[in-house]
């Protein structure tokens, strides 16, 4: 029996019992791999789980015709076709890298311009350091060489004005003042990629072209 000058030790395990559990940071793929979102790791990044997932995101909050999403799996075909329309000659291991511009989109999502205008460097930070591990996964540098960011960035944009115009409701001039003029594209791109898939020829054709550019 203890005396009133007594104390009985602390109980680690009631200490440990009332601190708050650690919030989860971790996605479990279905090919069973578990993706850290703080502290990504190329080795838990698998392109299947890449295109299942960009086939199941859809562009422009889902705000779009058609009886199926707009994909951000189509969308990243669509950018890796303009950016070779302007660039014929663009190797193999650049035209990855444009195909994969949007693949840490399968872990968190597409959010439209502007609320990333809202949340700011957090979500840029959590995105860039998923791209750098996607890019190490496949052999390629964790960050592009700026004149491949830069063409990246004006495939994206004129995909974006055939999006926004054809898809998703945006006046031409509208469309102008955000994505910049309307791009001179061919009548192959606009039948090919310019009406909505569904998911499954979205996640086939994306994992297509990319065995097609992936050097192993």
């Amino acid at each position: 029996m203890l005396t009133k000058k007594e104390t009985a030790p602390p109980d680690p395990s009631a200490k440990a019992a009332a601190r708050p559990a650690p919030e989860r940071a971790w996605q479990r793929m279905l090919s069973g791999r578990r993706l850290d979102l703080l502290d990504p790791s190329p080795l838990d990044i698998e392109i299947e789980d890449i295109a299942h997932g960009l086939a199941r995101v859809a562009r422009w909050n889902g705000q779009t015709v058609g009886a199926h999403i707009y994909s951000v799996a189509q969308h990243c075909l669509l950018v890796e076709a303009m950016a070779r329309a302007r660039v014929p000659r663009l190797d193999r291991a650049r035209r990855l890298v444009v195909l994969l511009h949007d693949a840490p989109e399968y872990v968190i999502g597409d959010m439209i311009s502007p609320f990333k205008a809202v949340i700011g460097d957090a979500y840029k930070a959590v995105e860039q350091r998923l791209l750098a591990a996607i890019h190490l996964r496949f052999g390629l540098p964790p960050k592009p060489p700026a004149d491949l960011i830069r063409l990246t960035k004006a495939a994206d944009q004129a995909a974006a004005y055939l999006e926004a115009t054809r898809l998703a409701g945006f006046a031409a001039a509208e469309a102008r003042r955000f994505f910049g003029p309307a791009p001179v594209f061919s009548a192959p791109i606009e039948r090919d990629y310019l009406t909505a898939w569904p998911a499954e020829t979205a996640q086939a054709r994306y994992l297509e072209r990319f065995a097609q550019l992936f050097d192993k």
